[in-house]
């Protein structure tokens, strides 16, 4: 490829990965104003939730849905598209002066998700093979770094400037890669054939909906109460009716024969897991270090403090990125995910043992995100040499799907844990040591889990990165080479 085309080729990658930071960042940018929101919205805290809540159930609707556009209708549209809601949702917000416009604008934002799994297959279908293994690897692993670059910068808002400038700056941010896109970001022409399955992206929501509104709420309402035992009954009927329509169809909205086979579902089922132990750590480690230091074990940090802290986590998966890419590259993606939950598990078993200093747990945090990088990296390559090529986007987007399932279930485990385990300290109530630990150990247990369902994906050989973009579906010539 000649040096100009090389250029090209590195603003895609820079541009996607970009708005995939910035689309990450939208799931943790409100949890640091989370407190003062009863407050600044005039509600209460069970209605102030929502504003984290919505923006996980219409991530969870809105990404499969977008995959499958983006298949059909071309991966740009799609992009373009998505980060229409991501700055319609940004001023919403920033204009709310009360909990629902501040709900509506969040479930906005959660919109905007998509991006990442369609970034990555438009990446499939638009660089050259040898450039695809560190692209993928880096856009994936975004949805951690935002998500850990989100707590730092929206805890400085909150802490020393007025909340709204958090939206209306990424707003500004979200009218920037609109334009970037448009400018540097070429189409593909790969599209799949044959029409949207509407009554498939409505079943899919309402399943989803059920399911997830019930493990996220169950804490608060009662796991044991008729609205959460009633949602989990829906979800498990609504989900079994969806798949039986899906498979009956011609143009599903997600190919159900694809993901049964063992390579695609066993990654599905590993990315789930691995989810669970991502975000035991996000739920965990800044509590533990903002309690008080009365308590024996707590670190004190203030709010700016803890995301200053838990920062250099996030800048460690983008460093970490194509070191994955490349252990893909000469070992297989495989391997590249069974390391990365290892990996996930030593950095969860070094916190028990460092968690009394803030460098400690910066340590062991680098290494679980280590991890995450690794893992994160390694899920779409698997994924997308196991699937046609016209089927890449919704394939991807099933796939992230099944991380923020596994997110959602690490936050209601881990959630009841630090409940249970909880004592008071000025009227509030705090972990307990012995309740981080287990917390911790929750995580560790879960990442071993993660490496043997890992170690049980099939594969003909150990496919390198480059290697695994035609597996599937080969083409006579390599559209990358083109860009």
């Amino acid at each position: 490829m000649e040096k100009s085309d090389s250029a090209k080729a590195g603003q895609v990658v820079g541009v996607l990965a970009f708005a995939g930071i910035i689309a990450a960042v939208m799931q943790t940018v409100v949890i640091p104003l989370i407190a003062q929101f009863p407050q600044l919205l005039h509600t209460t805290p069970s209605n102030a939730s929502w504003v984290v809540t919505v923006t996980l159930l219409v991530a969870s609707v809105a990404t499969p849905v977008a995959g499958r556009l983006g298949d059909l209708y071309g991966k740009r549209r799609v992009l373009l598209l998505s980060t229409v809601p991501l700055m319609v949702g940004s001023v919403v917000c920033a204009v709310s002066s009360s909990v629902l416009p501040m709900i509506v604008g969040r479930g906005l934002q959660g919109m905007g998700v998509g991006i990442v799994p369609i970034g990555i297959s438009l990446m499939r279908d638009v660089l050259p093979a040898r450039r695809l293994g560190s692209a993928v690897a880096l856009l994936s692993a975004s949805l951690g770094i935002g998500a850990a670059l989100g707590l730092p910068v929206s805890s400085a808002v909150a802490e020393y400037s007025n909340w709204r400038v958090l939206f209306w700056g990424t707003a500004v941010l979200c009218g920037l890669i609109a334009v970037a896109i448009w400018v540097v970001v070429p189409d593909s022409p790969v599209k799949a054939s044959g029409g949207f399955d509407v009554v498939g992206a409505f079943g899919l929501g309402a399943g989803l909906v059920c399911l997830l509104l019930g493990v996220s709420k169950g804490a608060a309402w009662g796991w044991g109460s008729g609205t959460i035992v009633g949602l989990f009954a829906a979800a498990v009927v609504l989900l079994l009716v969806w798949g039986w329509w899906e498979l009956r169809i011609v143009d599903p909205l997600v190919d159900l024969r694809v993901t049964a086979r063992p390579p695609v579902l066993l990654t599905n089922v590993a990315s789930m897991v691995v989810g669970v132990a991502m975000y035991a750590a996000m739920l965990t480690v800044p509590q533990l270090l903002q309690a008080p230091r009365s308590t024996g074990y707590g670190l004190g940090q203030s709010m700016l403090q803890m995301g200053l802290w838990m920062a250099p986590a996030g800048l460690m998966m983008m460093l970490l990125s194509p070191v994955g890419a490349r252990l893909s590259a000469v070992r297989g993606p495989k391997v590249t995910l069974i390391a990365g939950a290892l990996v996930i598990a030593l950095g969860y078993g070094a916190t028990t043992v460092l968690m009394g200093t803030t460098w400690g747990l910066l340590i062991a945090l680098c290494v679980v995100n280590g991890g995450v990088a690794l893992a994160y990296g390694a899920m779409p390559t698997l994924i997308m040499g196991a699937v046609p090529l016209s089927e890449t986007a919704s394939a991807n987007s099933f796939n992230t799907l099944m991380r923020s399932v596994g997110t959602s279930i690490s936050a209601a485990v881990i959630g009841v844990v630090l409940a249970q385990m909880s004592m008071s300290v000025g009227g509030h109530a705090i972990p307990t040591e012995n309740g981080f630990r287990t917390s911790l150990l929750i995580g560790c247990a879960v990442a071993l889990v993660a490496a043997v369902i890992a170690a049980t994906i099939p594969v003909r050989r150990a496919l390198s990165a480059e290697q695994s973009v035609d597996v599937a579906e080969p083409v006579a010539e390599p559209v990358a080479e083109r860009v």
